[in-house]
């Protein structure tokens, strides 16, 4: 891969894909475990748009055959992109990451984390690959080992930054790439989505002058390890952050610089007020940690003050303004009981 130059865009067609794909030893591995359009055109006309890793997509025309994250692919939708759409990969059925996509309208490339069909992938014939990064120089959901394959077969990829990251900024990123597609992003409803953000947001900052002194930790927990977030690290937490809400920052972060890692017996390191817990299926719920001795003895969740927390998401105003409504709602009904 390489991020720091452009990349010019070669006619993507199935034979020469794994040609490519044979030429480099992984054929084998096909399931592998705010803007204006006038941005995404260059002084000759072209398409172009920032790729996030430092280089610029090039192509001759405006991308029309688009395989991108769900994630990704529902924020587009939210701004108005919908028929350059043609694939989506990860999570493709779930409600919150699609929104308004109808996953039975495009084609699923994968739908699990690892899972990627590089032939179904090559049979779409894309001109571009869309999805976030949460690692420097790797692809949210695109397996490590079919990268070198997808990049070199189609070097059209946009990687969207959200590792450090403001979350209003990577919102008008892909406010920016609908807009360069061809979207029209200043419709009513995309409007009222904006407004609703804005709204929200005022919602949050107005509940902590209602509860000051309220201190907060974002977490996910494991039947091996409790994971406590570092709020500088995450896009929505440190965007909370500004909207004056006070969460522990770990004294210690692992690599990767996300959280940090308590085992069981350590995991009243931090005397909170409120625990916002990772909600996905991928760890431990409320009901499943009533056992654990220290869980229970926490003053956060002796109070019952145990909120969900969604750190995967699709990255729109409309899909972060009801984050941003819990969140307010979540903080006016707690109380500081440490």
């Amino acid at each position: 891969m390489i991020a720091n130059q452009d990349r010019q865009d070669p006619t993507l067609t199935r034979r020469r894909f794994f040609a490519v794909a044979g030429a480099i030893g992984v054929s084998a591995g096909l399931a592998a475990c705010g803007g204006t359009a006038d941005e995404g055109r260059d002084d000759t006309g072209n398409w172009e748009f920032p790729d996030g890793r430092g280089g610029t997509v090039r192509t001759e025309g405006t991308p029309s055959r688009v395989v991108a994250f769900t994630g990704s692919a529902g924020a587009l939708v939210d701004y108005g992109v919908r028929e350059p759409l043609v694939g989506i990969f990860g999570e493709a059925r779930d409600p919150d990451m699609s929104g308004e996509l109808d996953p039975g309208s495009v084609t699923v490339v994968g739908d699990a984390w690892g899972q990627f069909d590089i032939e179904k992938y090559a049979t779409l014939e894309p001109d571009l690959l869309v999805t976030d990064s949460y690692v420097p120089g790797r692809l949210w959901y695109v397996p490590d080992d079919n990268l070198a394959t997808i990049e070199s077969a189609n070097p059209n990829v946009i990687a969207v930054q959200i590792a450090g990251q403001r979350l209003p900024d990577i919102i008008a990123r892909y406010r920016d790439l609908a807009a360069a597609l061809g979207a029209d992003t200043a419709t009513q409803a995309v409007a009222a989505a904006e407004q609703r953000f804005a709204a929200a947001s005022q919602a949050v900052r107005d509940a902590v002058a209602a509860r000051p002194g309220l201190r907060v930790l974002a977490a996910s927990a494991t039947p091996e390890l409790f994971y406590a977030s570092d709020p500088r690290a995450s896009a929505d937490l440190s965007y909370f952050t500004e909207l004056g809400v006070e969460f522990v920052v770990p004294d210690q972060v692992d690599p990767g610089g996300y959280f940090q890692s308590l085992s069981w017996e350590t995991a009243d390191r931090y005397p909170v007020d409120l625990i916002l817990l990772d909600d996905r299926s991928s760890g431990l719920q409320p009901a499943a940690l009533a056992d654990r001795p220290v869980w229970r003895s926490l003053p956060a969740v002796v109070a019952g003050q145990v909120a969900p927390w969604s750190p995967i998401f699709r990255f729109s105003h409309a899909a972060t303004a009801p984050l941003l409504e819990r969140l307010a709602t979540t903080i006016r009904d707690a109380k500081r009981v440490r």
